[in-house]
């Protein structure tokens, strides 16, 4: 059975419960993922080639640190990077290091800061220098899916909803949705109730109610959306070795849709893509 609580009078730990804030919540939410946004907005011009993942690594420590975030995922369950870094064929939890970026590439790039408690959570897309048209087209499939995801959150409707527009449009494109990682509750706590899965049918999930915080984030693959973890523990790639792309955001249930707290500052939602019209 689906429980809901008020997230202020909720312990801080991940119950299964459903925690909907208030305008106080979605303030401190507003205020983290201010601080994730303008350090993704900044990466634009960071990520070329012959840069490494540790270097985008050591950024993304230097900028929260400057201005009061401090990076979720260091230390997180062993996790000793500030970010996560996928290239290529790899889905997610990619682990910055030495390896240059090389002309082509295409990098996933998750950021999560913690503000005053709170925390914001958003990854995007980059390009390194000129890439394929195949690339080009498998970031914005992704990027659609998730605007169609977003536009699915509607209070009444079931999460399902989500991974029901994202799986449509995804497939319809050739496309496919992986299954082995979901978008989460996200507030005072870093991953939290509910799961939302990128797939599905209208009828699956809970019911979304005012106040619900959540990210979804897509991960789409050009080939089959099959995935094995490394032997590192975190590192996810596609079975068949083919291009995967991610991008997140976090939302909150409003009365009449959602408010995404993640969207760009300055339209970079999709670097290195044309801006949407």
């Amino acid at each position: 059975m689906v429980t809901y609580m008020e997230a202020e009078t909720g312990p801080l730990r991940n119950t299964g419960h459903i925690r909907l804030y208030n305008e106080e919540g979605f303030a401190g939410m507003r205020k983290a993922c201010d601080l994730t946004t303008r350090c993704l907005d900044a990466l634009a011009d960071i990520v070329k080639p012959g840069v490494t993942t540790n270097m985008i690594d050591r950024f993304v420590f230097e900028f929260g640190m400057d201005q009061g975030g401090i990076p979720a995922t260091l230390n997180y369950r062993g996790y000793t990077k500030s970010t996560c870094t996928s290239i290529n064929h790899v889905v997610c939890h990619g682990i910055p290091d030495e390896k240059p970026l090389k002309e082509g590439d295409i990098v996933n790039i998750d950021v999560t800061y913690v503000v005053d408690g709170w925390y914001g959570d958003s990854s995007r897309m980059y390009t390194v220098g000129t890439i394929r048209r195949a690339s080009e087209r498998l970031l914005e499939v992704t990027y659609e899916s998730l605007l169609r995801g977003i536009a699915a959150v509607k209070p009444g409707h079931k999460t399902g909803a989500i991974g029901a527009a994202i799986q449509q449009y995804a497939e319809a494109e050739r496309c496919s949705v992986v299954r082995d990682f979901c978008g989460h509750g996200v507030g005072r706590l870093f991953h939290d109730a509910p799961n939302i899965l990128h797939y599905g049918t209208p009828r699956d999930g809970v019911e979304m109610r005012p106040g619900m915080i959540f990210t979804i984030e897509p991960m789409i693959n050009l080939g089959k959306p099959h995935v094995k973890v490394l032997a590192d523990g975190w590192t996810a790639v596609t079975r068949d070795r083919s291009l995967s792309a991610q991008y997140e955001h976090t939302v909150g249930v409003t009365e009449d849709g959602c408010e995404v707290f993640t969207f760009s500052r300055n339209g970079q939602d999709r670097p290195g893509l044309p801006p949407l019209t």
